[in-house]
């Protein structure tokens, strides 16, 4: 009942919604690509913790690994970033309707 877009935009919506992948982003936004122990050291979370929401990105498609034993290479998917990107500029520039009463609080 979805749209592949909807669907699309929540899988990275999700992706998006912790602090510190966040973080993760931001430091490879800065790097044509990084190595896991940089990532780790500049995320002051566990190595496991990380690894997991690399793998969440991962998942989400914004971010890429490329594994050279003994190291892991980590960057930005840039073909999926501008999809993001198009996606929720689309989404968020939606006409929504003003109401002339009221203001409804939560």
């Amino acid at each position: 009942i979805f749209s592949t877009g909807d669907i699309r935009i929540a899988k990275i919506a999700k992706a998006l919604s912790h602090p510190a992948r966040l973080a993760i982003l931001q430091y490879l936004a800065g790097m044509e690509c990084c190595c896991f122990n940089k990532i780790s050291d500049e995320i002051p979370l566990a190595d496991s913790t990380v690894s997991q929401h690399l793998a969440e990105l991962k998942r989400a498609g914004l971010v890429q690994g490329n594994i050279e034993p003994p190291r892991i290479q980590y960057c930005i998917n840039i073909s999926k970033w501008e999809e993001a990107r198009t996606l929720f500029e689309e989404f968020f520039s939606m006409e929504v309707k003003k109401y002339k009463h009221k203001t409804i609080h939560s």
